[in-house]
């Protein structure tokens, strides 16, 4: 994919960080709400922690983890960094199919069950621990940018020398600037 322009690049990095950082709210929003469906003697209170819990479910989570895969996708094949060349960018890329899947299949009919029975359910408080330590782990892999190249990231290094000296010429052809 051709790079990105600088103005697209940091619409798309705003948009997945946004995104990504609302991703996370949301699920330390379910384990919250979890915890206190699970621990409170009040079935009243179990009841509407669970009600919650269905509205973020059903209206915000799906789109807002979609953007953020979307986002992400966009933003890895539009940038240096491509979606296979580096270990931190494919770990993040199926760390977000995984969660978003376990989401959709998991979570959602869970929070669904939990709401009609009205009963504490424990798994609603282990998913969204999952989820949320799952979440700050990609955060801290963004950030931090661990473990280097994937094979293919290697073979493209190997074969840019060649691109980068005729980018250069490029450059140095266009430019009025004297060169080393």
């Amino acid at each position: 994919m051709k790079q990105l322009k600088r103005p697209a690049r940091r619409t798309l990095l705003v948009t997945h960080v946004a995104t990504s950082v609302s991703w996370l709210g949301l699920t330390l929003g379910l384990l919250t709400l979890g915890i206190t469906a699970f621990f409170t003697d009040d079935a009243a209170t179990t009841q509407a922690a669970y009600r919650a819990m269905k509205i973020f479910a059903d209206w915000l989570i799906i789109p807002i983890a979609l953007l953020a895969l979307l986002s992400g996708v966009l933003l890895s094949l539009g940038t240096p960094w491509g979606l296979a060349r580096h270990r931190w960018v494919w770990t993040k890329f199926w760390l977000t199919l995984i969660t978003l899947a376990a989401t959709v299949f998991a979570l959602r009919p869970g929070i669904t069950d939990a709401a009609a029975a009205g009963l504490p359910d424990s798994s609603l408080v282990a998913a969204p621990t999952v989820a949320s330590c799952a979440y700050l782990f990609m955060t801290a892999i963004s950030v931090l940018k661990p473990w280097g190249l994937t094979r293919r990231g290697r073979r493209l290094q190997r074969m840019a020398p060649a691109r980068r000296i005729t980018s250069r010429k490029a450059v140095d052809e266009r430019s009025s600037a004297p060169t080393a």
